[in-house]
């Protein structure tokens, strides 16, 4: 099933995308729902962010070529057990809309992701069942600025500037993890392709992780990390991130306006 949170003549709505259109529902997917009735083409509605998250939860480092790297780079360690950072809900923007280089800034760059979107309350989950907490999938970008990266603690502008989190364009709840490639393409050309499972550290390890301490919430998220070295973005550039069997996350790229 696929879950679109999008703007229609009805207001906010959730709906599920079937072909070329779309079934509203009367709540949200992570609540009891049913279908009102009302359908509207996928392409007359405004798509949202999927989910706007109460705990907005990222990893780092979590594939093996860019951990390498990066911790070469950044002067840090590669984990040696799950280790999940935070991310800014006003970071967040919907798919089509725009990523903003900042007018301070050296430079951007993309980092394609796959999203954990949790459906149920949760505290204390084994690894084993980790997954049946999980409502879906979705895509992430999580755009960062190098030089801010390496210079400030606790990534509040690297990572958390307006735009710098494109997340969508929906939920997907019927993904064949072990097979999910993940493939980034830059104005058309693709840079970028891995497999999207071969994390350092799992999904179900890093909710067993979070979960011994902190309670998971529905709509909740958790971005997974990417592989892979990253190129900059310039003004003009159109980003596209695809995860197969989820869909393809598209944002232009412009320059913020002094």
């Amino acid at each position: 099933m696929r879950w679109l949170r999008y703007h229609g003549a009805n207001g906010i709505r959730y709906g599920i995308v079937e072909g070329e259109t779309v079934a509203e529902i009367d709540t949200t997917p992570f609540e009891t729902w049913q279908r009102t009735g009302t359908t509207v083409q996928l392409d007359a509605v405004k798509t949202l962010v999927p989910v706007i998250p109460g705990t907005f939860y990222a990893i780092g480092l979590n594939y093996a070529a860019h951990a390498t790297q990066f911790a070469a780079l950044q002067g840090l360690k590669i984990p040696t057990r799950p280790q999940p950072g935070y991310r800014a809900n006003s970071a967040l923007v919907a798919h089509g809309e725009d990523i903003v280089i900042p007018a301070a800034s050296g430079g951007i760059q993309y980092e394609g992701e796959l999203v954990v979107v949790i459906g149920k309350t949760a505290r204390h989950v084994a690894e084993s069942d980790a997954l049946s907490i999980v409502l879906g999938y979705t895509i992430g970008n999580d755009v960062s600025e190098r030089a801010w990266q390496k210079i400030d603690n606790g990534l509040w502008r690297a990572k958390n500037c307006d735009t710098f989190k494109p997340m969508g364009p929906w939920i997907e709840t019927d993904v064949d993890l072990p097979s999910l490639m993940t493939r980034v393409r830059i104005n058309g050309e693709q840079r970028l392709e891995f497999r999207t499972n071969e994390m350092i550290f799992s999904i179900e390890q890093h909710i067993a992780e979070i979960t011994k301490y902190i309670t998971l919430h529905p709509g909740d998220v958790i971005w997974m990390g990417t592989e892979g070295s990253n190129a900059d973005l310039k003004a003009g550039d159109v980003v596209e991130i695809e995860l197969d069997q989820i869909g393809t996350l598209r944002n232009p790229v412009l320059a913020e306006r002094p």
